[in-house]
Order: structure tokens, then C-alpha cells, then sequence
């Protein structure tokens, strides 16, 4: 069962009023956009948007019957272009945007394709199964060069250099099992006795340079900033530095062009009991703003 992350605080700062919509870029399996449904009866509206289409048709079954299916619209799309799902829609006004950067449970558990390091799975890594590229073909086609910066830069895995050579001494190499052993090789024993498992930045830099994470991030969030009335707000859940430190710089320049005002002088992180709770929650970090 997925758990929202920082779901009482996400609240708190959006702050949903009745009849107000709002649009969640990464609905997934829907925890933040119920509890702000719950919150904007009798008639405000959820516009949930996800790459992934299983995550909705998942969610669609769950409402099916609801007082929630009238109110919240499912839509197959990726939040890079959030505009013009805005428009296709003529969803508006619009109080609040919220993005959940975090892997779904369904993801690592479920999906069979290749998120986590803990399952012998095909190396996929896609939201999208649209999307024509997978971690299979960065690891077996892409050069070393290109390989070991997409570990240093989107992983920031200080044994990129030797985790490339070895995965293009390994190829091919098929399977997310395959590849742990290739990280395993390539790093000195010492690293794989940390809390953190020493493929866990490797996945995590294939996941981004598959799914443009990066990329989108940015534009999703020049695109909310849009579409927002005045006075609406924005919250964003970030997992990895690289997100947080996206987040952070466009807030600021917001900040800077007297556009938003930022709600949170520093992330809010999960308390003790939510990460004793959802230990896949010790990660976040959560920032908001108001635009002017």
C-alpha cells in the first residue's frame, strides 16, 4: 500500500478551501489528491496527471463509484507539458500545483520493470512505456564516456568512472541483476558494507537520464508557475539533491523576479514517526510557494 510522503504537511501548505481545484502532476496512486478532495467539496476538482498509465487505471478502479469520480480527472501525460493539458482541458482557475518526485511502491514492487536493485527484473526503468528509450539500451549501447556522466552527474557516484568501464567490460548485460553484479566488481568491498547500497546511485542515474527527469522537472515547474491564479500555491516533493537543488534555484529566481513568495525558509523533512512509519520517506524534502 503506497503511503503518501508528508501528506498532513502538503496540507498545510496548500491550504485547499472548498470548490477549489487544484492539479497533481504525479498523481500516482492518488494519497495527496484524495485528502485535498476531501478538503474541497462539494465541487472542487483534482486534474491528476501521470506518465504511467497503469498508475491510472489503478487509481480509475479505485474511485470507480466514489464521491470522487466526478471530481477528479485522470489524465496520461508527462507534467513537461503541463500547459497544454491545462488548455486541452480548460482547467482553471487554478489554486494550487503539487509534485510528488518519489517512486511509487507499485514501481519498485510491482511493475516488473527494472527500479529496484532488490529484483531480478529486465533492465526497462520507463514511466512511459511509450518512450523508445530504456536503461538497457544506455547500458549496452551507449560509450563509456557517456555512461560514466550520466553516474557522476545524475548519480553522483564517486566510482563512476570504474562502474562504466566494468559495465562495457560486462555487456551484455540484461537484467537488474546482471548490472549489481557489474557495480559490485567494479567497487572496493568497503562500499558495499554502507547503509546505502552501493548500486542504489547507478539506478538511480539510469531512472533520470531514461525518463529526462531532470529536464521535465524544469520545464513542469516554469509551466505551474503559469498557470497558477494569484494567490495559488506550489509544493513540490523532491528525494535526491539533484532535485532538491532544481527546486531550490527556480524558487529563488521566482523569489528574486518578485513573482512567488516562498513559504518554506528551508525544506520541511518527515519526522522520526512518518520514516519509522514509511522508512521510503526519509529522503524528502518538501518546499512550497505562494505566487503574488
Amino acid at each position: 500500500m503506497h503511503i503518501p510522503v508528508l501528506k498532513d504537511e502538503v496540507i498545510r501548505l496548500l491550504d485547499p478551501k472548498p470548490n477549489e481545484n487544484f492539479i497533481d502532476c504525479t498523481i500516482g496512486e492518488g494519497g495527496h489528491s484524495l485528502a485535498i478532495l476531501e478538503r474541497t467539496r462539494p465541487n472542487g476538482k483534482v486534474l491528476g496527471i501521470d506518465a504511467d498509465p497503469n498508475c491510472l487505471e489503478a487509481l480509475k478502479a479505485r474511485i470507480k463509484g466514489t464521491e470522487y469520480e466526478g471530481r477528479l480527472i485522470l489524465v496520461h501525460g508527462n507534467f513537461a507539458n503541463l500547459r497544454e493539458i491545462v488548455e486541452k482541458h480548460n482547467f482553471k482557475p487554478i489554486s494550487g500545483v503539487l509534485f510528488d518526485l518519489g517512486l511509487s511502491s507499485w514501481h519498485l514492487e510491482a511493475s516488473g520493470r527494472g527500479f529496484s536493485f532488490l529484483r531480478n527484473e529486465p533492465l526497462d526503468m520507463r514511466y512511459d512505456t511509450s518512450n523508445p528509450l530504456t536503461a538497457e539500451i544506455i547500458v549496452n549501447n551507449w560509450s563509456l564516456k557517456d555512461i560514466e556522466h550520466i553516474l557522476r552527474v545524475y548519480g553522483e557516484e564517486r566510482f563512476a568512472r570504474r562502474i562504466a568501464k566494468e559495465i562495457v567490460k560486462s555487456r551484455p548485460i540484461k537484467t537488474t541483476i546482471e548490472l549489481v553484479m557489474a557495480i559490485e566488481r567494479a567497487t572496493p568491498k568497503w562500499y558495499h558494507r554502507r547503509r546505502i547500497h552501493p548500486a542504489t546511485k547507478t539506478f538511480q542515474a539510469l531512472r533520470i537520464a531514461v525518463n529526462h527527469e531532470l529536464e521535465n522537472l524544469e520545464r513542469g515547474l516554469a509551466q505551474a508557475i503559469e498557470v497558477l491564479e494569484s494567490g495559488g500555491r506550489i509544493a513540490v516533493i523532491a528525494f535526491h539533491s539533484l532535485e532538491d537543488r532544481t527546486v531550490k534555484h527556480f524558487l529563488r529566481d521566482k523569489f528574486k523576479q518578485g513573482v512567488i513568495k516562498i513559504l518554506t525558509k528551508k525544506p520541511i523533512r518527515p519526522s522520526e514517526k512518518e520514516i519509522a512509519e514509511n522508512p521510503r520517506s526519509r529522503s524528502a524534502r518538501l518546499r512550497a510557494a505562494v505566487k503574488l
